[in-house]
């Protein structure tokens, strides 16, 4: 077993006792860590340093456990709860800060627990890097390594960029507009095939798959193209059998909006879409711009596009609030046809009132299609001031 799962089972062993015997079994663990260990306990608990440090002399000089012990809970008050505001404004830091593994569900976020201390105090609260990161344990963040947060050089406006698309988003939700985040999940081949995960079954009875994943022994593929939306928490998917093409991926969105948005927005006139910056919805995909062009003229929307900046796609709400439950819902069990995946999709739900639809995309969508410099000049777009790159809105002539 990795060291780091022997510390999290550790961690949570010490849920169940007392504080004393919580105090002294980390100051344990710290001397058994050696140097440094203090720190790493601290990091993995949320214990103060000085909390461990008084753990280790009374380890050192055999004090007894005292007869009276406060129960969990008891004793000050955290300071969250004596300050309804901090824990408002720790959330609003937090969600401009916050990204999610596509494949897992947990999050993290790209700020050191003395840069969010710091925002905190910049907000008038006098909090220490020890209770932010208390916090962040008690919401369910972890500490992640910069490989898992990076996905290739960042761009000098990078963190711009996010505070622009949340400004933006406000906006539209002050409007009650509509607010959609799209992006491709990964492609699936459909047939009997080991899939990742596990799932519950009778003992010596797993469910028997092919050996090889080869993609000659599919029966076809599924390219699942999703649309959440950020205000309601609903996600529709639109399962392709072809190629990811500009074409299929504003389908996908008109499609949302016939089956799912025009009931919520019946008076809507705008649309906000975030997106990738690569990719069938990528910013450079001239494709992209002009089948939106065309939905624009079927809708009469004025449609605003702000994408992520490069190497940033797990900021992208869809991964971590629709796909990361989609994959969740169907491990450890093999996609056999295309109602399979469809069925799985509609059946993803969460606590938090997660609600997905879905549908099937029989249509083949050709790659390489060519768009002229005449076909671009035909799109009334207008290039926002801010990274008129990845911020644009599309408004039908």
């Amino acid at each position: 077993m990795e060291k780091g799962n022997i510390l999290r089972e550790w961690v949570q062993l010490l849920e169940d006792v007392n504080e004393v015997q919580r105090r002294r079994a980390a100051a344990i663990k710290a001397i058994e860590m050696g140097r440094g260990g203090i720190s790493k306990v601290h990091e993995a608990t949320g214990m103060s340093r000085d909390t461990i440090r008084k753990g280790i002399n009374e380890v050192g000089s055999g004090i007894g456990i005292p007869k009276r012990l406060r129960k969990k809970g008891a004793g000050r008050k955290k300071i969250k709860d004596k300050n309804s505001n901090l824990k408002k404004d720790f959330d609003k830091i937090m969600e401009e800060n916050t990204a999610g593994n596509p494949m897992k569900t947990i999050k993290w976020t790209n700020k050191s627990t003395y840069a969010i201390a710091n925002a905190l105090e910049r907000k008038g609260h006098s909090i220490s890097e020890d209770t932010v990161g208390r916090m962040l344990k008690e919401d369910k963040y972890s500490l992640q390594t910069n490989k898992k947060m990076y996905e290739g050089k960042s761009h000098a406006d990078r963190d711009a960029q996010f505070h622009y698309i949340n400004e933006q988003a406000n906006k539209f939700l002050r409007k009650r507009q509509p607010i959609i985040s799209v992006d491709t999940k990964k492609k699936e081949l459909i047939g009997n095939f080991k899939n990742a995960g596990k799932t519950w079954r009778k003992k010596g009875k797993p469910e028997e798959v092919n050996v090889y994943d080869f993609p000659t022994l599919a029966n076809g593929k599924a390219v699942p193209y999703g649309a959440y939306d950020i205000a309601l928490n609903k996600g529709f998917v639109n399962v392709g059998i072809s190629s990811d093409t500009a074409e299929f991926a504003v389908e996908s969105i008109r499609q949302w909006w016939k089956q799912l948005g025009k009931k919520h927005y019946p008076k809507a006139k705008e649309l906000l879409i975030t997106a990738d910056s690569g990719g069938s919805n990528g910013h450079r995909n001239r494709g992209w711009k002009c089948f939106l062009n065309k939905f624009a003229k079927e809708t009469g929307f004025k449609i605003t596009v702000l994408h992520f900046p490069p190497a940033t796609s797990k900021w992208n709400k869809i991964e971590h609030i629709l796909f990361s439950f989609i994959s969740k819902n169907w491990r450890g069990k093999p996609l056999v046809n295309y109602q399979v995946i469809i069925n799985f999709i509609k059946n993803t739900k969460t606590k938090e009132g997660l609600e997905v639809f879905a549908r099937l995309d029989r249509k083949k969508y050709m790659k390489g299609r060519k768009f002229s410099d005449k076909e671009m000049e035909n799109i009334n777009i207008m290039y926002h001031e801010f990274h008129p790159e990845w911020n644009y809105t599309i408004t039908p002539k």
